[in-house]
């Protein structure tokens, strides 16, 4: 189908987003020539803000618009757990607990050799200089619970315990109000694993 170039440029923009195809794109296109004009202006100016303003945090590896971040300078924060993740939307996540009282380290992704993806393409030699600068008891490594977080885990694992540092891992398992019988074996496993007294 013919579209004029405009808005054949805008649903090509949107389909570059993840999880958005050809038909959402053209939907996305078409609301927005249907938005006023002003919040068209705010949306543009929103999507070219967050991508000249943030930056990661030269201590964390988190996205900030000031460096370092407010996590890295908040004094009442246990410097002596770090919280090791794969990306920043992981420590939005934890951070909406409010439970933790840690520092973070995002690592921007996982070890994947399957993809070419090694230890030196992702932020881990930082994370090794902040062992040596800070006093860290314990890492907490919340990489995802699949075979590239675990390879992940495994290796930081293995490259720290020398140090003396203890390295933990969060729990896998049932989701909470989950049902047994519609979890797969690779969970029920992890479940039964990491069980506790009650």
């Amino acid at each position: 189908m013919y579209y004029p170039e405009p808005i054949s440029k805008l649903i090509d923009s949107f389909t570059k987003l993840p999880g958005i195809g050809p038909k959402t794109a053209a939907r996305l296109a078409f609301f927005v020539l249907e938005m006023q004009e002003d919040d068209v202006l705010d949306f543009a100016k929103a999507l070219v803000s967050a991508k000249r303003e943030l930056t990661h945090c030269v201590v964390c590896g988190h996205i900030t618009d000031q460096d370092p971040c407010a996590i890295c300078q908040d004094n009442q924060r246990d410097p002596s757990v770090i919280c090791v993740v794969q990306d920043p939307k992981d420590v939005i996540a934890i951070e909406k607990m409010k439970e933790f009282s840690g520092k973070y380290h995002v690592l921007h992704g996982a070890i994947s050799p399957m993809d070419g993806i090694g230890p030196e393409d992702i932020n881990i030699s930082s994370l090794i200089s902040r062992l040596k600068d800070e006093e860290v008891e314990e890492l907490i490594v919340a990489t995802n619970p699949n075979i590239e977080g675990e390879a992940t885990a495994m290796y930081i694992s293995r490259l720290v315990k020398p140090a003396g540092v203890r390295v933990s891992r969060i729990a896998h398992g049932l989701p909470v109000g989950g049902d047994l019988e519609y979890a797969d074996e690779v969970t029920l496993s992890k479940a039964l694993e990491g069980r506790r007294d009650i």
